[in-house]
């Protein structure tokens, strides 16, 4: 009975998939420049977030990039450099909000009133509830939605005034469904998404509708910490292939960007994506592995975060992409 309803699902995917297609084929959705609009990306120095900055670049933005990582953020810059971009980096924690504020206010003196600002930054730390560290709940917390309220806090007014902007919560998937040992991030991600839903209603109730909400919902990403992913049904995604829908959807002025779209059936089928202890998983080469709080973690990234094959008392726990 199972297997015909996934049967059944799968069907109505495909059969969505196309139409979806022959419709934006026929019927292309007008796209805004932002050719020259300052954009702020965290989070930029690596997967996501990177690529991300190249498809503004691209488009004859005004970078401003903010990383932890000096080095990475530097090596993004240089490459946007190269695609025609004039770039600013900031070597910022996310965690800290004394840090954020101040680094808000030196870009309103150096470069602008920023007009589109995507909250990427983000960590994971996949474990049992009882392995994971109390820090480690904290900076989950501190960087996956708190780092998004005094960001917001501090672009917010310059946006209200002029009554123009764009704001880009990039959360997960695991914002609408949970998998297991992964509680914090599952939990950070649901309030990800919440932040970008009250938010849109408070701007909507504020009557500022030239400020425009966006929210990023992506399913597996890889962004090379396992060799040779796989999954059963679907290819894991690629980073460009993500930032690609992501900038679509802030052209585009989309609310909440699946990737893949289809996802959003699912979830309106109340179908779970992830599921525990079954065959059909997640995989990647073994040797990426390392030891996290005595389990075996095998690393495949999630947007921002890693999956993993976790092993506990001789029973392993797969997360399964459909």
């Amino acid at each position: 009975m199972h297997i015909v309803l996934d049967l059944l699902l799968l069907l109505g995917i495909i059969i969505f998939s196309y139409l979806e297609s022959l419709v934006k084929f026929f019927i292309p959705q007008r796209r805004k420049s932002v050719a020259g609009e300052i954009v702020l990306i965290t989070g930029a120095g690596h997967g996501i977030g990177r690529l991300t900055a190249y498809e503004f670049a691209k488009r004859k933005s005004r970078l401003v990039l903010w990383d932890i990582n000096k080095h990475g953020v530097e090596e993004t810059a240089t490459q946007c450099r190269k695609l025609g971009a004039t770039v600013h980096v900031f070597v910022v924690d996310c965690s800290n909000r004394t840090a954020i504020y101040s680094a808000v206010d030196q870009v309103k003196k150096e470069v602008g009133d920023v007009a589109i600002v995507v909250n990427n930054a983000g960590v994971i730390y996949p474990a049992d509830l009882l392995s994971t560290k109390d820090e480690e709940i904290t900076r989950t917390f501190k960087v996956n939605i708190l780092g998004h309220f005094w960001i917001i806090k501090a672009l917010l007014p310059s946006m209200i005034r002029r009554n123009y902007g764009h704001i880009v919560t990039v959360a997960s998937v695991c914002g609408h469904e949970v998998i297991p040992y992964f509680i914090p991030y599952c939990s950070s991600k649901f309030a990800a998404v919440g932040f970008h839903r009250a938010l849109t209603a408070e701007l909507e109730a504020l009557g500022k509708t030239g400020i425009q909400t966006s929210c990023l919902c992506p399913v597996f990403v890889n962004t090379g910490f396992t060799k040779n992913p796989s999954t059963r049904l679907w290819p894991v995604l690629e980073t460009d292939e993500v930032a690609k829908s992501l900038i679509d959807g802030i052209l585009t002025n989309k609310k909440m960007i699946f990737v893949p779209s289809y996802i959003n059936i699912s979830l309106i089928l109340e179908k779970p994506v992830f599921e525990s202890q079954h065959p059909h998983s997640i995989t990647g080469d073994p040797t990426a592995s390392s030891d996290l709080h005595g389990h075996c973690m095998t690393w495949v990234h999630l947007h921002t975060c890693r999956q993993y094959t976790h092993t506990h008392k001789n029973n392993k726990i797969f997360l399964k992409y459909w």
